[in-house]
């Protein structure tokens, strides 16, 4: 990977990783403060609490991928320490998808007249749960190369004895 395909993604990274902890302190300014007025319509401080915590969890993805792209960059990113990043990933992605399931839960009884709404929420929450069988198919091929690099070092070894 280049340097600047890896500068870029660090600052796209860093950019997100900001904003959403900017937003995330502005949201629990506001539970925290009471300054909220909800005028009864929707369940507001669930959800933003459901959010808050989605953020926690696309926050944890991000350091991850920051770490995995470091070791990218250092060449080591074919070593089991890669798997706790990778792990760490798809167990965000997971609580991501738990998180939008309980946010269409809620939505759900105000769509009464309009269930196709609650279905294509379902939906989505099945397609992020989606992203996190791909992560995992991703995991194994690292796994798979993993396990091709130590035995490529352990044929280089034998082949350094030989000569």
């Amino acid at each position: 990977m280049g340097k600047l395909t890896v500068r870029a993604l660090r600052a796209v990274l860093a950019l997100v990783l900001a904003g959403t902890v900017f937003v995330q302190a502005g949201m629990v300014w506001t539970l925290v403060s009471g300054s909220d007025p909800e005028d009864g319509s929707l369940p507001l401080t669930p959800l933003r609490v459901i959010t808050i915590l989605g953020m926690v969890s696309a926050q944890v993805a991000l350091v991850c991928v920051g770490r995995l792209v470091t070791m990218v960059r250092r060449g080591t990113v074919f070593s089991h320490a890669a798997f706790r990043y990778v792990d760490h990933v798809i167990r965000a992605i997971v609580a991501a998808a738990l998180l939008w399931f309980a946010v269409t839960a809620i939505n759900a009884p105000g769509q009464r007249d309009d269930p196709g709404v609650t279905v294509i929420m379902g939906g989505v929450g099945v397609a992020i749960l989606g992203v996190a069988l791909i992560v995992l198919v991703l995991r194994m091929l690292l796994a798979q190369a993993v396990a091709r690099e130590a035995e490529a070092a352990e044929m280089r070894a034998e082949l350094d004895e030989v000569i």
